[in-house]
């Protein structure tokens, strides 16, 4: 598959170029509360300077700035730029916040030691220099590891959390006990009860994380139905009597006869009418946009894959198996949901 931007590749280099400026730009228009004004606009030069106390001509300069990434419309009815209107891109304020505010994945991510790798990609690309597994270790190995990387993955699951949520009327209704597999530190099946009154949901995870769930469990407003159950997926079977069982961003760490090997154990281990739900960054531009930042630090660690997959792969790998009632729910990150056939005990 062929994709394209609305960027011509020379355009884009400059922009990639001055990457850093572009970051300076977009968090100093957070941070002063510009992007605020700007994404319901229209607002004219005149009106953002003025509330804002800045000089009309440098804060035109600026949001040429802004434009110039894709970020803002702009109508200059004439000669005069104080009369220039603005308004931002639908969403740009949360996107900014995202990558850039105070608790944004970007910074979570940029924690990680990807200096291993700069300047020195050629190398690495020949196999000469890899990620130490006192900097990366996947799967992780000691529990310090298994920490630092289960909280970081809980730093993204904002989409996952509201695609569940628009979803709830029509996943948990009837539905009694959940577990979230590789579910991290229980953040998602925390958010899901909240949704969910007659609902109770385990993590399975290694023993390891049995700790950052019992954090999560304390901090619920639903302790008393959050619960973690300690096991290897690849080692055993997956625990029975759930009627609902999700991979979230799980399967796309592992080769396609491994996460194929997963969905067949999800599929043994649910009774008949059970459901299935998988969640990931399913392959787009956009997304491999997104994931950029594990793609470039990955490339030095060979015991991860990071394989994104266009979400046709696991409609199709659901059907191979055997489920029904195949649906992609839209959300913030698409949601597969399928059944195993059969009418409920």
């Amino acid at each position: 598959m062929t994709t394209t931007t609305a960027f011509s590749p020379r355009a884009l280099m400059s922009l990639l170029f001055n990457g850093s400026k572009a970051v300076d730009v977009v968090t100093t228009a957070l941070s002063v509360g510009l992007l605020d004004a700007l994404e319901p606009g229209p607002v004219s030069l005149r009106e953002l300077a003025d509330r804002f106390e800045m000089q009309p001509l440098r804060l035109y300069k600026f949001l040429d700035c802004l434009e110039s990434l894709g970020f803002l419309d702009r109508d200059e009815p004439s000669d005069d730029i104080n009369q220039t209107t603005y308004r931002a891109v639908p969403g740009l304020c949360a996107a900014a916040a995202a990558a850039v505010g105070p608790a944004a994945i970007e910074r979570d991510r940029d924690t990680y030691p990807w200096q291993r790798l700069h300047g020195r990609l050629a190398e690495s690309l020949r196999g000469e220099v890899s990620m130490a597994d006192d900097d990366f270790c996947w799967p992780p190995k000691t529990d310090e590891q298994m920490e630092s990387f289960e909280r970081s993955m809980s730093v993204g699951l904002g989409p996952v959390i509201e695609t569940f949520a628009q979803h709830a009327d029509r996943l948990w209704p009837g539905r009694r006990r959940f577990l979230d597999v590789g579910g991290g530190a229980g953040t998602l099946a925390a958010h899901v009860l909240g949704d969910a009154p007659d609902l109770r949901a385990d993590v399975y995870n290694l023993p390891a994380v049995a700790p950052l769930v019992e954090e999560t469990r304390k901090q619920s407003a639903h302790p008393d139905r959050l619960g973690f159950v300690g096991g290897d997926f690849f080692a055993e079977p997956l625990p029975t009597g759930y009627d609902a069982l999700a991979f979230v961003r799980v399967l796309h760490d592992w080769p396609t006869p491994d996460a194929r090997r997963l969905v067949e154990k999800a599929y043994d281990a649910l009774p008949p009418g059970g459901l299935l739900l998988i969640c990931e960054e399913f392959r787009t531009l956009d997304r491999l946009a997104v994931q950029f930042f594990w793609s470039y630090f990955l490339i030095g660690v060979d015991s991860s894959v990071s394989r994104l997959r266009e979400v046709d792969f696991y409609t199709a790998l659901l059907a191979e198996i055997g489920f029904t009632d195949i649906q992609i729910l839209p959300g913030g990150w698409e949601l597969v949901v399928a059944q195993k056939p059969g009418r409920p005990a």
